[in-house]
């Protein structure tokens, strides 16, 4: 039992009770790294503890205090050296005035100034890496090697700790993977009134009887839009219908990738077979209403965020065999055909991923019943925001306890 189960139990009994923990993270917008300082954040307050997050701000502050966190607004977006430097003296006034015990980073250049006010007051320190940091300098390895000097390093996948482990070999004793956490409660097929997939379908315009191969990502290239645009034209061919492939996601400023994409669209004959309707905000629901969910991403992912929740909702998923997100996937050879939660298919693979979409759209019932449920429970023991959450306050009891990685 982890010290966060014992703390369900008795919250007085937690060693983090009545402590104060400062993250650390440039901004608190939409994303991984900004949704897990919230969820930790949170974690804190419900064991007792005091959560601060300094942060530029974002628009998840208002969730971050309303769930017991306290933002400290702080420029830790900047990326200035000489604002850096001061933002050293910032943070150890910050941490001596409100009696931190532990500093963690989620980023690199906050981590910078954040290691060096931790070290001046002999404080824990602790990094995690939420994606890989590209280096094709000698200059930015060093940059980033700052993500790679925590007393503890957190890796939100083994796929990242092992790009840590080979980049920095001298941190791998001090590495902890922690899977990014899925909140079950959200991610739940229970969860979500048929009204809301209703509602997104129509937003869609998708027909009653219209099936949905989803992709959710934002438009660029590697999350592999032209290779599902590519696999839906092979399914056609092969005479595939009453399906629509829905790409979901914000261009992001990517205007040139968006012509590319509607240009293949119409040069296939696609118009009203593949969707492309912007930003969702109704994920679970968008999830829920998929009869696959697909991520064919051609550059490796350092976790899998939409595997992992459309598994939660019982959708079967094809996947990219590549990078964390097979982590994230039972399939063979892994385990037997029977014991799949989804497909995995080799990065780019446009038949491979079209051969894998329609064995799971010719899923007969029961089939389909029996892969939901062993997903959920799949996602339920291994990427759950509890756990996640459990073993991120483990890291921090560790080493307030005066031990170290081990």
């Amino acid at each position: 039992m982890t010290l966060m189960q014992n703390a369900r139990l008795d919250p007085a009994a937690h060693p983090l009770t009545g402590r104060t923990i400062l993250q650390v993270i440039p901004e608190l917008e939409a994303g991984g790294a900004e949704r897990t300082a919230v969820d930790v954040a949170a974690g804190l307050a419900n064991i007792g503890a005091r959560a601060l997050v300094a942060t530029e701000g974002g628009r998840l502050v208002g969730e971050l205090q309303a769930k017991g966190g306290i933002w400290v607004p702080f420029p830790a977006a900047t990326k200035n050296p000489l604002s850096m430097l001061r933002n050293v003296r910032r943070l150890a006034r910050l941490c001596l005035d409100e009696g931190v015990a532990l500093v963690h980073a989620r980023s690199r250049a906050p981590a910078w100034s954040a290691l060096g006010a931790a070290r001046a007051l002999s404080l824990p320190f602790v990094t995690t890496y939420h994606g890989s940091y590209q280096a094709k300098t000698g200059l930015k390895h060093r940059y980033n090697r700052i993500m790679a000097r925590g007393d503890i390093v957190i890796a939100n996948s083994h796929y990242t700790a092992g790009l840590i482990a080979g980049l920095y070999p001298e941190s791998e004793n001090r590495l902890r993977v922690i899977h990014r956490g899925t909140d079950l409660s959200a991610y739940a097929p229970s969860a979500v009134a048929p009204e809301r997939i209703e509602a997104l379908r129509a937003e869609w315009g998708v027909a009653p009887h219209q099936r949905v191969v989803l992709l959710a990502a934002r438009l660029t290239s590697w999350k592999g839009q032209a290779v599902l645009v590519e696999a839906a034209a092979r399914l056609k061919s092969w005479g595939l219908s009453d399906v629509v492939f829905v790409l979901a996601g914000d261009p992001q400023g990517r205007e040139g990738y968006v012509r590319e994409i509607d240009g293949m669209i119409a040069a296939r004959g696609l118009e009203g077979i593949v969707h492309r309707v912007g930003h969702c905000t109704d994920m679970p629901a968008a999830f829920l209403g998929a009869s696959v969910v697909t991520v064919p991403s051609t550059e490796p992912e350092a976790f899998g965020r939409s595997a992992v929740e459309a598994q939660a909702m019982g959708t079967p998923v094809v996947v990219s065999d590549l990078g964390a997100v097979p982590e994230t996937v039972l399939a063979p050879p892994q385990v037997e055909p029977a014991q799949r939660t989804g497909w995995r298919v080799p990065a780019g693979d446009v038949d491979g991923l079209a051969d894998a979409i329609a064995e799971a759209l010719t899923l007969g019932a029961s089939a389909r019943e029996a892969m939901a449920l062993r997903a959920r429970l799949h996602v339920e023991r291994h990427f759950s925001l509890d756990r996640m959450v459990a073993d991120t306050l483990d890291v921090y009891a560790t080493l307030l306890s005066g031990a170290r990685a081990p």
